[in-house]
């Protein structure tokens, strides 16, 4: 078997850690190795136990999930942070991946596959719900000013990539993706990578993996 993915869960409910390590150490590839009742611990055991992918309750009491995030990204850039919450609105989910997370999910799901997304962000993917890309009304006028490079580099923003790693594999200069993205900003009124992956998906301008 290849190396596990190593996960802390965080949440301020004991029962809640309970149900989700279950979920999770049901997956083979999968390896649970600490939990954390709060956003401090968080932060703590996560410097301690370097795991893949840390599964973040938003809202704990005393540091929130949102706030131990980026804590935990200065010192490990490499974590996942998937965040999880009973709440679904678009100011949250923008604040949780200007954050750093790389997925926000709702906790209280019916469908919930914790351990697909937490498969995904450690892949690099970026997983939102999926009652959170459902688009809202259909795209307008200003999604079809978009020319058919401008989404495809969209497509690559959205699954996590830089300019540079975009200009490889598009076999163009960084400059010309920069001036792409500016354009893609501008065209959609947007201005953070994080507000460009909650527009993009829930407009339907991408393929969600």
């Amino acid at each position: 078997m290849s190396e596990r993915i190593t996960v802390l869960l965080a949440d301020d409910h004991a029962l809640v850690r309970r149900g989700f390590r279950r979920l999770l150490e049901d997956d083979p590839a999968i390896l649970v190795v600490g939990e954390a009742s709060t956003g401090e611990d968080a932060v703590r055991l996560a410097s301690e136990l370097n795991p893949r992918v840390v599964v973040m309750d938003a809202a704990m009491p005393g540091m929130t999930g949102l706030a131990a995030t980026p804590r935990i990204l200065e010192h490990q850039p490499e974590t996942a942070i998937l965040m999880l919450s009973m709440h679904s609105e678009d100011t949250l989910v923008k604040q949780a991946l200007a954050a750093g997370a790389r997925g926000y999910i709702l906790k209280n799901a019916l469908d919930l596959d914790l351990a697909a997304a937490v498969k995904r962000v450690a892949a690099g993917e970026t997983v939102l719900d999926p009652a959170l890309v459902k688009a809202r009304s259909l795209p307008g006028e200003r999604n079809r000013r978009l020319t058919p490079r401008d989404l495809e580099v969209l497509q690559l923003i959205c699954d996590g990539l830089s300019n540079r790693e975009i200009a490889g594999r598009l076999d163009l200069s960084v400059n010309t993706i920069a001036v792409h993205r500016a354009n893609i900003m501008n065209t959609l009124g947007v201005h953070k990578t994080a507000e460009l992956v909650v527009y993009a998906m829930q407009h339907g301008l991408i393929n969600p993996l």
